[in-house]
């Protein structure tokens, strides 16, 4: 048979029971000597006085529900699962773990276990024994503990012995009841000569007792996390590399304060690499499970305890149980179970090209929560509180939902300082449970599927939450060290470690492949960039892994180089593979700056334009999304009402008055620049990226901070401001759709194809800080128009001609002359009230003289116009 190399070696480990802890096994049950008859352990511990702490008590009953058991290592050996006959000739094919012992004299010694479900047999073989010429018999002395093996004395032990083969091998057959599982066996072997009863005794090369665990086995390096086999076993993985011991915890109460049982995982067996395991044929009645973490190398971080609980960074269904040492919340613990099956029948993913997309970002709680959501409390703030309102978002006619990061996160710090990755928060869930979240996440994901709305989730890969996160697992391999300027007070994953990058592409295809989510969007990006001590790298390894993952082909991936700690933007050049999108901070101070009257002409037409400065890298107009707010920084409503000194990185104007006003004047200026900034959003190319609350006027009262922001009102929808809000919005993406051949390119603009002017149809004085008026004419590409005869939008796909203007006066502009047959409507005037600023079928531009068309525009509007067959 195979065996593993002899340098590798078990350390046994020990438990303890109950409210006192007993160091030795005591049993009335019976275990079978093969070799001889049936033994009880009772009547040898009277015959022999082999008693076990001087009391006989039942094995099973020393194991009560809810008690608390300790394993820690004590000696060595190795081990290698396998399935093969049994040695003992017997007919039956099981399950065997083998483990391989190497003597102080360099003999072995073979240990065979085998469950068969009613009993578990251990066969020991003593090969290639050098004995003395006295010595006439062979026997192992034995006994089982839970405590530390040390407190077994040499009384405590029974002797066993060998039978003799013809080959000259010796061999003994122990079977135990499975229900006394799991335990460890601890033996060394003697030789004994009849006039020495005391013998020579065999230890391992380490000097110590051979010890063997009955009950649970070596396990398995991968998957890592918790995984299930056919056969109803458990195997446990995750990695640490400076850890100098580990030991799985497992609980039958996730509530209670202290763990039922913890093994302590020998480094020896239970450790391939940096990963340690190990495997268990069932779970008996444990429920949930954790892992503590020691080590010298581990102690560098203020955060971490070594009595730590610390939950798996791969679990997949997690438990909260008791409140944590750091007072920060409850302990996260995984639960010891598969996860739920769904049923993915019928759901078809969209597959939207990324520049037919328009986004909706949007916070899960605060969407629904709000007592005017009129749901059910279980539902409120939920995956199903979304999907009920899913006609919100049709009626708007978004075609993408972005949510804000769902992953387990510091309750205090909000949902960008995460503490998992694999599995959403239990609070999103109807129940608050981790099944009926799950489920209710995939129902939601399915049910907007079903309605062509993609999903995408905001995650954040590049730190996490302070405290029993990843600190205590292994510090220096998954956060950046403290040479990376302020990284390490920041809990900076460091994203580029080998580790870390498998973590995160784990992450990312399970959340594809279970949840059937369309994309992510990485906020924080720039700190992706990162190498292993802090320094940016041109390409990083885990930015280009995402991009050529196979089972993330048709993912769409974002990047947002908003940061958390300091709730800016930070621009970086981000390398893409033609993959990667990004949120484009540039697209909106732009914006905003042309509106309040300050920026430049050339800045406008850049943005209007698709960004060329940025994605003409081989990208695209289509992979810059583009936002006005977003939930950070002053709401939409507040970028025209607020514009006070300390919000001057927020690029506002508060339209003539500060905050709340009567004033008409200043009402009516304010509603034409929410308008402009819509118009200018949806007429723009990239993706439009709406922000909650936007639609119906939410106000976080002039402050910029994310926890400022309150929950959706929906009664606020019943306003009129947000019912010609939302038409308008509703109005610019069906716009959108319709003239896809102009404003949803995949690619940029030919320069035949646009023609720019200012107010007098001269060119545009690009640079002059004065100038606030820019208007351009985009031209239908007649052979594109051609090829989409059929298109039910086809006879509607004339010339564009879109106007902004910043000016406090009034602008007459010179529309130039529309394509032969055709005539100039106007769609949409922002300065006109409500119904008729915007408008489907058009009004007609009268035509003033032969081939001469004017319009006047009142200050701080912009308008739109489409030339349509006479």
């Amino acid at each position: 048979m195979a065996m593993l190399p002899l340098s590798i070696t078990l350390q046994a480990c020990c438990w303890a029971c109950g409210t006192t802890e007993s160091s030795k096994l005591t049993a009335t049950t019976h275990y079978r000597d093969r070799n001889k008859t049936t033994l009880g352990l009772a009547k040898l511990d009277a015959e022999r006085k082999l008693v076990f702490g001087g009391s006989v008590q039942s094995f099973t009953q020393s194991f009560p529900r809810g008690c608390h058991s300790r394993v820690q290592a004590t000696s060595g050996v190795s081990i290698e699962p396998m399935e093969q006959k049994f040695p003992t000739g017997t007919e039956e094919t099981d399950k065997v773990s083998t483990y391989l012992f190497r003597t102080e004299n360099g003999d072995l010694v073979n240990v065979f276990v085998r469950n068969n479900t009613v009993n578990y047999s251990v066969y020991v073989e003593v090969s290639s024994l050098q004995l003395s010429s006295s010595a006439d018999r062979l026997v192992l002395s034995w006994g089982m503990y839970r405590a530390d093996s040390s407190s077994l004395m040499p009384s405590d032990f029974i002797e066993t012995p060998f039978i003799k083969t013809s080959s000259g091998t010796f061999t003994l057959e122990l079977e135990f009841e499975a229900k006394q599982t799991p335990f460890y066996l601890s033996f060394i072997v003697k030789s004994l000569a009849d006039a020495n009863l005391s013998g020579l005794e065999i230890r391992s090369h380490r000097k110590t007792n051979f010890c063997v665990p009955v009950g649970f086995g070596r396990g398995y390096p991968t998957p890592l996390g918790l995984s299930f086999s056919s056969d109803g076993s458990i195997n446990f993985a995750i990695f640490s590399r400076n850890a100098e011991s580990v030991v799985l915890c497992l609980y039958d109460d996730p509530t209670a304060q202290k763990p039922a049982l913890e093994l302590d995982l020998d480094p020896y067996v239970n450790r391939s690499g940096d990963i340690w395991h190990a495997s268990f044929e069932s779970a008996w009645t444990f429920v949930s499970y954790g892992y503590r973490f020691k080590g010298t190398l581990l102690r560098n971080t203020n955060s971490f305890d070594e009595g730590d609980i610390l939950l798996d960074p791969y679990a997949k269904v997690i438990d909260e149980s008791i409140p944590n040492n750091k007072g920060t919340g409850s302990k996260l613990v995984g639960r010891l179970c598969e996860e739920p099956v769904f049923d993915w029948d019928g759901d078809v993913r969209p597959h939207l090209p990324i520049e037919k997309l328009m986004v909706y970002r949007l916070n899960l709680t605060r969407f629904t929560e709000h007592k005017s959501s009129k749901l059910p409390t279980n539902v409120a703030g939920t995956f199903s509180g979304l999907t009920e309102k899913l006609d919100h978002f049709k009626d708007l006619g978004v075609n993408a939902i972005l949510l804000e990061p769902i992953f387990p996160f510091d309750e205090e710090k909000g949902p960008y300082f995460p503490c998992h990755f694999f599995s959403p928060m239990n609070c999103f869930g109807p129940s608050g449970g981790p099944i009926a979240t799950i489920n209710s996440m995939k129902e939601m994901v399915k049910e907007f599927h079903a309605n062509g709305i993609e999903v995408l989730l905001e995650v954040v890969f590049t730190h996490t939450a302070e405290g029993e996160v990843l600190q205590g697992i292994d510090t220096s391999s998954y956060y950046h060290a403290s040479t990376a300027e302020d990284l390490e007070a920041r809990n900076s994953l460091n994203c580029n470690h080998p580790v870390v990058q498998q973590m995160v592409l784990d992450s990312l295809r399970y959340w594809v492949t279970e949840f059937h989510v369309d994309g992510f969007c990485f906020i924080n990006a720039s700190s992706l960039l990162r190498g292993v001590n802090g320094e940016y790298q041109s390409r990083p390894p885990l930015v280009e892994a995402i991009a050529f993952d196979p089972l993330l082909t048709k993912t769409k991936f974002i990047a947002d180089c908003w940061d958390p700690h300091e709730m800016v933007p930070k621009e970086t050049r981000f390398p893409h593979w033609k993959r990667w999108a990004e949120v484009n901070a540039r697209f909106c101070n732009d914006v905003r700056n042309f509106l309040r009257g300050e920026g430049l002409l050339s800045d406008l037409a850049t943005r209007l334009c698709g960004n060329g400065d940025i994605f003409s890298d081989g990208r695209g107009p289509a992979f810059s999304f583009n936002f006005i707010s977003r939930n950070s920084g002053l709401p939409l409503l507040d970028l025209v009402s607020f514009s006070g000194s300390e919000l001057a990185s927020e690029l506002s104007w508060n339209c003539g008055e500060e905050g709340p006003t009567s004033k008409t004047a200043v009402l009516e200026r304010r509603l034409k620049q929410i308008r402009n900034f819509l118009f200018i959003l949806y007429l723009s190319l990239g993706v439009p990226v709406l922000n909650m609350g936007d639609e119906c006027g939410q106000s976080s009262g002039g402050s910029p901070a994310y926890s400022d922001r309150k929950s959706f009102d929906w009664n606020a929808m019943e306003t009129g401001f947000a019912t010609q809000t939302t038409q308008f919005i509703a109005y610019l993406s069906s716009f959108r759709r319709r003239r896809s051949d102009l404003l949803q390119k995949k690619h940029y603009f030919k320069e035949e194809n646009i023609d720019w002017y200012g107010s007098d149809q001269s060119l545009p004085r690009w640079e002059d800080p004065l100038c606030k008026f820019l208007a351009m004419r985009l031209k239908a590409d007649q052979d594109e128009v051609e090829n989409q005869l059929t298109n039910e939008y086809a006879d509607l796909r004339g010339d564009l001609f879109v106007a902004f203007s910043a000016a406090e006066q009034s602008e007459t502009v010179i529309l130039p002359p529309p394509p032969e047959g055709m005539a100039w409507s106007r769609l949409v005037d922002t300065a006109l009230p409500f119904p008729g600023f915007f408008s489907i079928d058009g009004e007609p531009i009268i035509e003033q003289m032969e081939g001469l068309f004017s319009y006047a525009m009142k200050s701080h509007s912009c308008a739109l116009f489409e030339a349509r067959r006479l």
